[in-house]
């Protein structure tokens, strides 16, 4: 017959453990018995910051994405983006600068052996460490395609322009009016025709586009893609949200809403633009033909933009209304950011223009991005 051990009488220790655990037992019970009537009321909230704070985070993640995308865009990104400009603009401690550079390169996979100065020591500040040039060698210009990358980064997105709307990531669409605004060099009647329709100088043509994302490691300037004249810049205030893909993903129309610089003219198809993008930590945008150009400036009209028309007379741009443009040769240097944004490129091409591209791969400036 199967008996039950006796059992033994507990060791001194484990008796001290379950004594100690009766503690919170005999708290709790005396507390529930303190309050009126026996209901268990919660303290106040701003006795309880941490549970407030978990609180106001989850009603956050169940909020609509448009509260959400408007709560972000009430992020002063423009002051933040003029406050990292100043401190990339201080010069830092010989001491320093091997150590805090070679963080960056780890945390971004930078590679310095393409840099025109290998020694970490001749740059200054954190914006000539961004703006670094290159070695002439390193980024050769395709010349078998009509159309090379601007700069290095990742294609987010490519195609054809459909029903005048272009798409920033896959599945998420913005204006082609609103990106690149109205259009006062041609006729402006657009009542028979829609606006994409109104850029083209061909029936047998159709409107391209291509999108380039600059990483944070990535070369910082940006290149001419083809043989083009500019004839206009227009300048967008605007936001300075981040346009990294994921939040490209969620925030329509942000390559609208973020500030840009367009540069428009005509290349051997008809119609072409560039347009460089800002973003968080991005406000400067620099052109280097164009000296007059001031981006993130503290005070701006909402929806506004600024047009300079452009005439090459020599080595001076002056304004013009008439023919001419600045003149740019492929793989011809073009302008600068700070840290990384992207490029979009609109241009007007025949119908047998196909592109040799795959969607997020990783491209550098000068490779193509396709042929006829």
């Amino acid at each position: 017959m199967c008996r039950r051990p006796a059992q033994l009488p507990a060791p001194s220790s484990a008796r001290g453990a379950r004594s100690w655990l009766r503690v919170p037992r005999l708290a709790l019970r005396h507390r529930l018995s303190a309050l009126s009537n026996g209901v268990c009321r919660p303290a106040p909230w701003h006795r309880r910051p941490i549970a407030f704070l978990g609180f106001i985070l989850s009603v956050n993640a169940l909020r609509p994405l448009a509260n959400r995308v408007a709560l972000y865009r009430t992020f002063p990104t423009r002051l933040v983006s003029r406050a990292w400009g100043r401190l990339n603009g201080l010069d830092l401690p010989t001491w320093l600068r091997k150590p805090l550079y070679s963080l960056y390169i780890w945390t971004f996979g930078v590679n310095m052996q393409e840099a025109a100065v290998e020694d970490l020591h001749h740059y200054k500040n954190l914006g000539e460490f961004f703006r670094r040039r290159l070695k002439p060698a390193v980024r050769p210009v395709c010349a078998a395609s009509c159309l090379t990358s601007p700069a290095d980064g990742k294609i987010l997105h490519f195609g054809r322009v459909k029903n005048s709307e272009v798409e920033q990531v896959k599945g998420v669409t913005y204006s082609l009016e609103s990106f690149l605004g109205p259009q006062t060099s041609r006729s402006s009647d657009l009542s028979s025709s829609s606006f994409q329709e109104h850029l083209l100088s061909s029936p047998d043509t159709e409107l391209f586009h291509v999108v380039v994302y600059l990483a944070p490691g990535d070369y910082h300037c940006f290149h001419s893609p083809t043989d083009w004249k500019v004839e206009l810049r227009r300048h967008f205030p605007g936001s300075l949200m981040s346009v990294n893909p994921g939040v490209a993903r969620w925030v329509k129309e942000l390559f609208c809403l973020n500030e840009r610089v367009v540069l428009s003219g005509q290349w051997q198809h008809g119609f072409f633009s560039l347009t460089a993008v800002g973003a968080t930590n991005v406000g400067s945008i620099r052109v280097y033909f164009d000296q007059e150009l001031r981006t993130n400036t503290p005070r701006y009209s909402k929806g506004s933009f600024h047009d300079r028309s452009y005439v090459a007379v020599g080595n001076q741009v002056k304004s013009a209304t008439g023919e001419g443009g600045v003149a740019l040769h492929k793989g011809e240097p073009v302008g600068e950011f700070n840290l990384g944004s992207t490029i979009v490129l609109l241009f007007e091409a025949p119908r047998d223009f196909s592109f040799s591209l795959q969607p997020g791969q990783r491209i550098r400036m000068g490779e193509g991005l396709g042929s006829l």
